[in-house]
């Protein structure tokens, strides 16, 4: 999804290096704005099922929802319901690289090699070895995808894709390029840096994510498996038909996509980046913004995890995700202190991009979205 992400960003964006020459207060929309761009997203362009929008800032937190769980489950959503959020997942698994290196277990420089088992051939390019870093700004020279990935269920792609495919890729892959050298987004470098951390932790992902991530910051629903309430709280996923579609499952790329949310608890991670809530995940949480690579989007960098777009005065820190049913959106303007969370039940091409951008930078442009859109299929 990235690709198209940035482009429609960038559009959104770039027209503010015109009006915003000097730092100025943002205007966060009112409940009511944002409750009216829900409806008309949902009722009027039937862009969605359900959508929430959570914000943060000096005044505390707050969430805003229109629609439903379900086009025949009229629940209405809210802060609580459970949604699959993609690619946001990879700013957990970013995180857990920054505390492994808090606490010394890793190190950003370490080849990624070294926490697989003997015997797996990671590709080396020009002397160079594939580092934890190289992998967390999609700069490792690895593709997008593995092209060894062949879904029994083209529907759930990711399900039967285990740690021994993942390796035969690995040791019969050949770099096109020096490592290092070249921004691509990619969903295979992401699941490998989540699979080396599990190993080096001796622990499985969503474990990993609960006992290191989730249950310091408060986030009692986020999880890679959920339990019987919580699934009794999953929004249904749609399409831009407005058609129910499966929920994906993970193996080895877990560390890519495999997380569900809230937006309360989405709230929470932002709160703690933000420095609004005391948390020993403080320090992994900045470390985070410390590593900046270049991309081959102009006005944008890649962090470990986020990506940081600079139009003129402002700078913008946020990550998107979308599954075969879901979008997903967090973001945050760190001079400001205004974070904004927004999860819809159904994918669609322009995703929610623009409503969260909306909200961040008020001059951001809403999309003049048609009445259907086709869907994208991943993540």
């Amino acid at each position: 999804m990235l690709r198209n992400s940035l482009t429609l960003l960038l559009a959104l964006t770039l027209p503010l290096a015109r009006t915003a020459a000097q730092p100025h207060a943002p205007i966060v929309p009112t409940n009511d704005e944002i409750r009216s761009i829900l409806a008309d997203r949902i009722d009027t362009k039937r862009q969605a099922v359900g959508i929430v929008v959570g914000v943060i800032d000096s005044g505390g937190s707050r969430i805003v929802s229109y629609g439903s769980l379900d086009r025949n489950d009229p629940r209405p959503v809210t802060g609580d319901t459970v949604f699959e959020v993609g690619s946001i997942t990879k700013l957990f698994t970013a995180l857990l690289l920054t505390d492994m290196g808090q606490r010394g277990e890793v190190a950003l420089t370490d080849p990624v090699a070294k926490y697989l088992p003997r015997g797996v051939q990671v590709p080396e390019r020009a002397g160079r070895s594939i580092t934890l870093e190289d992998l967390a700004t999609h700069t490792s020279g690895l593709p997008r995808s593995p092209t060894n990935l062949a879904p029994k269920d083209p529907a759930n792609p990711f399900a039967d894709y285990s740690a021994q495919r993942l390796y035969d890729f690995l040791s019969s892959y050949q770099l096109t390029r020096d490592i290092g050298s070249e921004w691509e987004y990619s969903n295979l470098g992401s699941g490998l840096l989540g699979l080396a951390l599990t190993l080096r932790a001796h622990d499985d992902y969503g474990d990993l994510v609960e006992t290191r991530i989730a249950r310091p910051l408060d986030m009692h629903s986020t999880r890679v498996a959920l339990d019987h309430e919580e699934k009794a709280r999953l929004a249904i996923g749609h399409n831009s038909r407005l058609a129910p579609v499966p929920n994906w499952d993970f193996q080895a790329l877990a560390g890519a996509a495999a997380l569900h949310s809230t937006a309360s608890d989405l709230l929470k991670f932002l709160a703690a980046a933000l420095g609004y809530t005391k948390s020993p995940l403080a320090p992994a949480l900045s470390a985070m913004l410390t590593v900046r690579r270049p991309t081959t989007e102009p006005g944008l960098e890649n962090a470990l995890g986020w990506q940081v777009s600079r139009p003129d005065a402002l700078q913008i820190v946020w990550k998107d995700g979308q599954t075969l049913g879901y979008c997903s959106f967090v973001g945050f303007n760190p001079l400001a202190r205004i974070g904004v969370v927004v999860l819809s039940n159904t994918a669609t091409a322009r995703g929610v991009n623009d409503i969260g951008m909306h909200v961040l930078v008020s001059k951001s442009r809403l999309f003049m979205l048609p009445h259907t859109v086709p869907a994208r299929q991943i993540e």
